[in-house]
């Protein structure tokens, strides 16, 4: 028989495929002493079952569950249902990988109109009582009915408003029933039924409820943008409750072994005496901070402080730990690897490692390494911030650090609807919930008036790495005038406001905004990954200024050097535009002489930023027509200016510039007259290009500065179209050293973005020195989408229908695009085993896409210069793995020659 339910006593932290993280940790926790209230674990197996099957809870299951549950009785002395001597669970959801808020929890589950009563005889208490059975009407009835909270929250605050009560505790055990009562009718009147009575029914019902949170819109969202895998599943743990609302020496709490924000060590977080844990992450009250508690509870805080230690010793992690007191004790309801900032992430990773607690091999691996540019977050200069005092609204809790500015958006539908147009926003809440991921995930920022820095806006903010200011309770929403007032000012939707999650600082406007810069520690951690990596690194960058930025995030070499963007300058759109409207062969090499010290001018500075690094510097890519004004725009101009001044020089001349830019109109662009084929027909425009990259070398090299040009021909898809450029413009370069008396080194290759390239890589590799795979083309020409209409029609659809994993032209397609990568990759080195293999679409910036392509033997990718920190500790995690499995493989061949 399968077994579908572990007590946690027989659990471990290894076991979180079928455990859950939260399950597994429970059971750790359980295993190595720590003041674990008793419970089990219903597995993800479970949950994918029931799933499956139409949502049944089979026989077996419930057989099991009951088994446990009479060890939890046992274990406490109490019996759920029991009207003398209840016993109350709490019911968890805890999926493999952390989804804070994104799925849910019902606490409290076995209270009634009779156990009620025993739980008064139990406490002596019935204030704490009625409290703790209101919130189980409402959580029950929001996740398992889907009552909408609000109904509940407005009979709450009538009640408050009624007696005069500013919070929370002020109600009496009179009130609370009174409240019970109430929610009861709500339930009654939204869905037709009694709130259920028999507690085993509340059972199953909440472990359904937990089960079907795995598929509700927003923790498919949460996965989505986390990359999590949908065919996971969910765990349901069913815990004894303990409770933190019993009192001043009750207290329910949320603390970080470190700062989350900072990495700074030292037991960090939030904690609300009489309360339930709920009450902290939703930001219904604001919170203490947890040094407080040395004043308030020094023994406990001492005790915390000690399980806080063991904990991040034995996990060799920081730790997100989740605890409640119960009338001055102590107990651990949760411990997991807490969410960070890159910033965090790097300085925890590096001290752990200098303290000896794990190894750089283990720091390095340690690391979400896509989370890195979070380090160059934007952030406001203090002169800009003390410039704007006067238009400083509030200060809240830095929560998230970045800086940014945006639209105000109240509501998360608007904020993701006005994204999707291109406008920016912050989105500004009392306090999030689970609902509004979609809204988060839209928004430059998160700004609340509620909550503290483990609320559910600060974790959610800072595992995305967007900026968050929480618990800003001078500001005042006004959410029916959608108004947002504070230090005399009142702004209204869509005005501008500015955010600073570093030092939660919130102004008036949209203000500027710097690069982040790398620190210490994240150099020393780079370092680190350059010792273990064998992929090289570098950037893509079209002017110097990009060049030497890539230089000091760490590229060794610039990877792609895209031409076409020198064209672009005020001083050069017109030269260009004067070539591509010229009527004869002379007049065309008039405008490119023109051109060439432009372009020379601009590779002796990329050559000079990056000394003794390769550079690979693209020939013209685009079709011609790009570089011209837009069709409907000048047509609409031309028509104006024939009709007032008819005869100009001014109306011939653009109606000139009309006639050349309706002749190099292509019903499809991207696969027209550009790249390679541009360069056949216009040789000269090739030409002119290689004269200025070989005159900038020579310069350079005279300088005493080593150079080492890559010239990359693009779009190639037959051997004969890279064989005949080569040699001519192999004659250029021969002819400018000539010229200059200096012999540079130099290669030629090619682009890989045209799928037959791929498939030929063998015939096109006797004339090419190296490869680029430019996975952005190739992506598009692969699947036959248009980057730009996919992503804005259909491309959504197919994400959240799981029709595609992920997005292709983020992540790396290894299974359709890989494998002609890996084709390629083998059919060149078959006949030039020497070529130079890289990679320069965006996929060279993201992680998953780096490790595929150590794995495909490439020897470097490049990406933007901002992403290359990602690129160089992927680069070095994929290393790491590759070496450990290969030590696995060797272990588990010599055990089985042992026996």
């Amino acid at each position: 028989m399968t077994k579908h339910v572990y007590a946690f006593k027989d659990g471990n932290k290894d076991m979180r495929d079928l455990l859950g993280g939260k399950g597994a940790n429970l059971a750790e926790m359980t295993q190595i002493g720590l003041p674990v209230p008793p419970g089990f674990t219903i597995t993800t197996q479970a949950c994918m079952t029931y799933l499956a099957s139409e949502n049944h809870l089979s026989p077996e299951v419930k057989a099991q569950a009951e088994e446990a549950l009479k060890d939890i009785e046992d274990a406490v002395q109490k019996k759920l249902g029991d009207p003398a001597n209840p016993l109350l669970v709490s019911v968890r959801s805890g999926a493999k990988f952390s989804m804070p808020g994104m799925m849910e929890t019902i606490l409290n589950l076995g209270l009634n109109d009779e156990t009620v009563h025993g739980l008064i005889a139990q406490t002596g208490d019935p204030r704490f009582a009625y409290d703790s059975y209101r919130r189980l009407i409402a959580m029950f009835g929001d996740v398992v009915f889907h009552i909408e909270k609000a109904h509940f929250e407005e009979q709450l605050t009538a009640l408050k408003q009624a007696r005069g009560y500013k919070v929370d505790t002020d109600l009496t055990a009179t009130d609370w029933q009174e409240l019970v009562n109430r929610f009861k009718a709500i339930f009654q009147e939204k869905t037709g039924l009694s709130f259920p009575q028999d507690v085993r029914t509340q059972l199953w019902l909440a472990i359904e409820a937990v089960f079907k949170s795995w598929n509700i819109p927003r923790a498919v969202a949460y996965r989505k943008h986390q990359h999590i895998a949908h065919d996971l599943g969910t765990a349901a743990n069913i815990q004894a409750m303990v409770f933190g609302n019993m009192g001043p020496d009750s207290a329910t709490g949320v603390a970080f072994t470190r700062n989350p924000a900072t990495g700074e060590k030292g037991l960090y977080g939030e904690y609300l005496i009489n309360a339930q844990g709920e009450d902290v992450v939703a930001g219904i009250r604001t919170p203490e901070k947890i040094v407080l508690m040395q004043v308030t509870m020094p023994d406990l805080y001492k005790q915390l402080l000690h399980y806080a230690q063991t904990l991040e010793t034995h996990y060799k992690d920081m730790q997100d730990m989740e605890f409640t007191i119960e009338k001055g004790r102590l107990y651990m309801l949760q411990t997991r690897n807490g969410k960070r900032t890159a910033q965090a992430a790097v300085r925890i990773a590096v001290d752990m490692t200098q303290s000896g607690l794990i190894s750089k091999e283990e720091a390095l691996l340690q690391i979400d390494a896509n989370q890195l540019p979070q380090v160059l977050l934007p952030a406001f200069e203090m002169e800009i911030k003390r410039q704007n005092t006067p238009n400083k609204l509030a200060t809240g809790l830095g929560a998230s650090p970045g800086a940014a500015s945006g639209k105000i958006v109240f509501d998360p539908d608007e904020a993701e609807t006005l994204a999707q147009v291109g406008e920016k926003v912050i989105l500004v809440r009392r306090e999030t919930v689970p609902d509004d991921i979609h809204g988060m995930i839209a928004a430059q920022g998160i700004l609340t008036t509620r909550g503290g820095s483990t609320s559910h806006a600060a974790v959610v903010a800072r595992g995305m790495g967007k900026p968050c200011v929480a618990g800003c309770e001078s500001l005042i929403l006004d959410l029916r005038h959608e108004t947002l007032s504070a230090n005399g000012l009142t702004l209204h939707k869509g005005d501008y406001i500015s955010i600073d999650g570093a030092t939660g600082e919130v102004f008036k406007g949209n203000l500027p905004t710097v690069d982040g810069k790398i620190n210490g520690e994240m150099n020393t951690l780079l370092e680190w990954a350059d010792e273990f990596r064998t992929l090289g690194v570098r950037a893509n960058a079209d002017t110097p200024q990009d060049a030497i930025k890539a230089r000091q995030l760490g590229a060794k070499g610039i990877g792609l050097c895209r031409t076409e963007h020198m064209f672009m300058g005020q001083d050069r759109l017109p030269v260009m535009q004067q070539m591509i409207m010229a009527k004869t062969e002379a007049e065309r090499r008039n405008a490119l002489q023109k051109l060439l010290p432009m372009q020379r001018e601009d590779f002796e500075g990329i050559f000079r930023a990056m000394a003794g690094y390769p550079v690979t510097i693209r020939l013209l890519d685009p079709p011609l027509h790009e570089f011209l004004p837009n069709p409907e725009t000048l047509l609409e101009e031309v028509t104006l200016l024939r009709l007032n001044e008819p005869d100009s020089p001014e109306t011939q001349e653009r109606a000139q510039l009309l006639k050349t830019v309706m002749q190099l109109k292509e019903s499809n662009p991207m696969l027209g007259f550009r790249g390679c084929r541009l360069g056949l027909i216009y040789p000269e425009i090739n030409e002119m290009q290689v004269r200025a990259i070989f005159e900038a070398a020579a310069k350079v090299k005279s300088d005493g500065i080593a150079i080492e040009p890559e010239i990359m021909i693009p779009l190639v898809g037959t051997a004969e179209e890279l064989k005949r450029l080569r040699e001519q413009l192999e004659n250029v370069a021969r002819e400018v050293m000539r010229e200059t008396r200096q012999s540079v080194d130099y290669h030629f290759g090619t682009m890989i973005e045209v799928p037959r390239a791929a498939l030929l890589a063998d015939e096109i590799a006797q004339h090419a020195e190296f490869f680029s795979f430019g996975t952005n083309d190739l992506t598009q020409m692969t699947f036959g989408y248009s980057r730009d209409d996919a992503e804005g029609r259909f491309l959504a659809y197919y994400l959240d229908h799981g029709i595609l994993p992920d997005n292709p032209f983020e992540s790396l397609d290894t299974t359709g695009v890989g494998q002609l990568i890996v084709m390629a990759e083998e059919k060149a080195r078959h006949v030039n085993p020497n070529i130079k293999l890289g990679l320069c679409g965006e996929h060279g910036g993201e992680a998953r896409s780096v490790a595929f392509c150590d794995e495909a033997g490439l020897n470097y990718v490049s990406c933007s210069p901002f992403r290359v920190p990602v690129a160089r500790v992927a680069a070095a995690q994929a290393a790491i793995r590759k070496r450990k499995a290969r030590e696995q493989l060797n272990q588990n061949l010599n055990l089985l020659h042992i026996k």
